[in-house]
């Protein structure tokens, strides 16, 4: 049985990502907890406490998961353009 304290943030997390559609990263840093924690709450205690909701976690997570090199080029990408205009 978990406790209280986690399963409360396990929903809360649950529920920023089905709101926001946000990233284990950003969630890590709004809640003040890791990425691994998160990552953990989500594919683990998630499924046992409410699949239904998992599953939309899910999808949202994989989608992130599927477009986090394009975020990662668009930010290397952004970070030259303003090395560049500071020269």
């Amino acid at each position: 049985m978990l406790r209280e304290y986690i399963e409360d943030r396990v929903y809360e997390i649950a529920a920023y990502i089905v709101e926001t559609g946000s990233t284990v990263r950003a969630c890590a840093g709004k809640f003040g907890v890791s990425k691994s924690t998160v990552h953990k709450d989500m594919t683990e205690r998630l499924p046992a406490l409410n699949p239904c909701l998992a599953e939309q976690v899910r999808e949202i997570l994989d989608v992130n998961k599927a477009e986090r090199h394009i975020r990662g080029g668009l930010a290397t990408k952004a970070k030259y353009e303003l090395l560049e205009e500071m020269s």
